[in-house]
Order: structure tokens, then sequence, then C-alpha cells
């Protein structure tokens, strides 16, 4: 039999498609003895998104992707998105490459973004010492993008240590800027096409992971299928050619030094120029085809995804949307599951784009007034008057 280095453990994970599968223990496998957590939100974000600045908070969230994941050399490493942070599954042989793009990550949130990054590096086998477990699912959203799904209590765990202040990363040097190549949130909101943006949040009751609580992510994934696509809100062929000054405002400034930034956004209005035109006249330039990248932007998007909970972001009608309401109720009520939920016009799209010659370019998706944020904080009772984002 041959061994699976850690470098490949990832990779080796059996696929599945149907998204269904998130509920079938037999899709996962757990995380290799030695292995860490990293992790990071935001501190405040629910003020932040009062202030109208939830696309700077989902920006900070898929910096933390962008950062560990270059730091690290792009190998194939589970992660998860979450709108107001992320979670990284490494060997820990990077541990100390990915302390180090995490402090260099926080230290740029903080300094150019005007928030602060809360970040942790947590063990698994401390969560497995807690009686809990990381196992990891590997989900094909397209044949080109596969996402890491996450079930066990583990990053649960992992991420209530972060907030009470354990497993902290040393702070970095002022100025210190991580490696954020590829970050991009280029794209305009997208508009609700069936009816509302819907960001969904559900995690067991407690003690309550078993077969109740796979039925009803089973029966909401079943209500989203019966729209187009899964009630996928990004359209097939891919976002409407609008582009988010704010947004291309935001990716210079990741992405490029302080001094450089004007030609960076230079360089971004060009390549946004060209995308345009192949895609009016329909001609790649060479190995680029512009409308084949954006039906790919399209299928590579996250728009739904399981850590230790369903979580999905989706573009429903008011009846689906009632029937989905009324299952979350009827689970709540029997202390099946926990669950928040948040409407809006509009979905956001942060994206990593190591190279858009590449089709395994990925896309995290989450609505445009709170997302994610807004529902976890209904969930957990908190108050939170939602405010359109400032795109």
């Amino acid at each position: 039999m041959k061994t699976v280095t850690d470098e490949e453990f990832f990779a080796a994970v059996p696929l599945f498609s149907a998204f269904e599968g998130v509920t079938d223990a037999a899709n996962y496998r757990p995380l290799p003895d030695g292995w860490v957590l990293a992790l990071a939100d935001i501190v405040g974000s629910t003020q932040a998104i009062a202030g109208g600045r939830y696309k700077d908070v989902n920006m900070a969230g898929a910096s933390v992707i962008s950062a560990v994941l270059n730091a690290v050399g792009k190998g194939d490493y589970p992660f998860v998105f979450g709108g107001d942070g992320a979670l990284i599954a490494l060997p820990g042989s990077l541990e100390q490459a990915a302390r180090d793009a995490l402090s260099a990550v926080q230290i740029w949130v903080e300094e150019d973004l005007g928030l602060m990054l809360r970040v942790a590096i947590v063990p698994v086998a401390d969560t497995r010492a807690e009686g809990l477990d990381v196992r990891v699912a590997r989900y094909s959203a397209s044949p080109h993008v596969t996402y890491a799904m996450f079930w066990g209590g583990g990053t649960s765990w992992a991420e209530r240590q972060m907030k009470l202040g354990h497993y902290a990363v040393e702070r970095a040097a002022a100025g210190t800027r991580p490696d954020l190549t590829g970050l991009s949130c280029r794209w305009s909101p997208i508009d609700a096409q069936n009816g509302e943006i819907v960001s969904i949040i559900a995690v067991p009751g407690e003690g309550r992971p078993g077969e109740e609580f796979r039925n009803l992510v089973n029966g909401i994934v079943a209500i989203t299928s019966e729209q187009n696509r899964g009630s996928h809100p990004v359209p097939a062929d891919g976002p409407e050619l609008a582009f988010s000054l704010h947004g291309i405002n935001r990716e210079a400034k990741a992405t490029a030094p302080a001094g450089r930034r004007l030609r960076q956004k230079l360089i971004i209005f060009l390549q946004l120029a060209i995308t345009v035109i192949c895609y009016r006249l329909g001609i790649p330039l060479g190995r680029f085809d512009a409308r084949r990248y954006k039906r790919d932007v399209a299928g590579n998007s996250d728009f739904r995804k399981f850590d230790d909970g369903l979580k999905m972001t989706v573009d429903v009608d008011a009846e689906h949307l009632k029937r989905i309401e009324t299952l979350l109720e009827a689970a709540r009520a029997k202390g099946i599951a926990r669950y928040g939920l948040h409407r809006q016009a509009s979905a956001l799209m942060t994206c990593f784009v190591p190279t858009p010659i590449s089709r395994d370019h990925m896309h995290f998706i989450d609505g445009a007034s709170g997302g994610y944020a807004v529902a976890a904080s209904r969930m957990t009772g908190k108050s939170l008057s939602a405010a359109p984002s400032v795109i």
C-alpha cells in the first residue's frame, strides 16, 4: 500500500460531487496526527458591518486564505471561508510558515483596512484531547475546484478557544506585509434573480449531531435544489461584467505597496478592459478565454459549505424560503439545531485567482449586507442592525 504524505493527504481524500454528500460520514477522513488549524476572525465585525464595511470584512477574511496558501506554496490544503474569518488545516511542518503569514496579515488588516484580526494556531491533537475530532471531506464544486468540508466538532472548539484568547499568534512588527498575490474583489454585487439572497447557518443542537440533523441538512438542500442550479446566487454564465471601483482600490491596496498602487490600479483596469473586449468579441487571447473564465467563476464559487454545520448563501424566492424557515424552526424547537438566517438583496464575491489562465481560481460568496456574520449573530442571540455595504 502506498504511503500518503502530509502534502498529498487532501488530494487523496475521495471526491464527492452531490452536495448532499456533506452529511455522509463515509466521505470524511480524519486529519493526520500532527496537523494544525490556522484560524482568524475579525474582532468587532458587527460594528464594521453596521458601518457599511462588510466588503472590507470579507476582504480581510479572504486575505487569510491568500496569505497562508501563498506562504506554504499554494499546496492542496483544506480551508474554509467564513465571511469574517477563515480556517486552513496544515501539516505541522508548515506551522511556522502559517504563523508568519497570520501575523503579517493581522498587521496588514489593522494598518490598511482599519480592522482588528484575531489569529491563532490550534493543534489538531488538542481537539482530540477534548474528545472531538477534525475530519475533512472533499467536495467537487466543479471539474476544476474542490472545497473542504469539516466535521467532528474540532474546528468549532478551536474557534471558541481563539475567541477566548488561547493559542494566539505573536504579533509581527509594524509595517509587515503578507503576500496576497491573487487576492481580488473586482466584481460588483450580484443581484438576486429568484427573490432574495439568503445567508443561512445551521449547527447541531447541544449533543445532537446525529441522524436528525443530517435529515435537516438534506431537507434544506433538497428545497434549494428545486430552483435553478441549486439556488446558486451567481448566474450560470458568470456575473455581469460590472466592476466595483472600491473593490479595485481594495485589491490594489492588498497586492501592491503604497508607492506602487497607482500602477497596480492601471494594470487592473487594463486587465478588465482586455477581459471585456475579449468577452464581447468572443475571441481568446492566447490561453485566456474570457467567456470560459466567466463561466468558471460561477462553477468555482463556494456558495454552500459545511464546517461543523451547514453554511449557504442562496438565491431563493419567498415560497422556498418559507419552507426552509419552517424546517429550521421545527428543528430548533426540538433541540436538533440552532440556526441563523439573514436576507439581503445581493451577494458579494471575493476571489483568489493565482492566474486567470489556470481554471482553478476560487471565488468566495457571501451576502452583501452582513451575510454569514449577521446570520451567526442571530443564531447566538446578539442584536445587530444590518446596514447596506459600501461597495
